[in-house]
């Protein structure tokens, strides 16, 4: 297993629906860990590299509803 930390930007904030799909990505094979910073407006998604790619996480969030305006650097 390789775990990659990614932290995304997004725009509208989430409604009901999207909150509750992104209960659910803990789910998803590969997910590790999701931490949701709505002041910010940034999800940081641990996953397993060897299982996702960055691009596959992205389009988990926007199949569950996130607006992502883009990919930001980890501090």
């Amino acid at each position: 297993m390789t775990a990659v930390e990614v932290l995304f930007r997004y725009g509208a904030p989430p409604n009901e629906s999207t909150m509750s799909a992104f209960g659910q990505l803990s789910d998803a094979y590969g997910i590790r860990c999701l931490r949701l910073q709505e002041p910010a407006r940034t999800i940081r998604v641990e996953y397993d590299a060897t299982r996702l790619t960055e691009a596959k996480v992205e389009g988990l969030l926007r199949a569950a509803g996130f607006d992502i305006t883009g990919r930001m650097a980890l501090a």
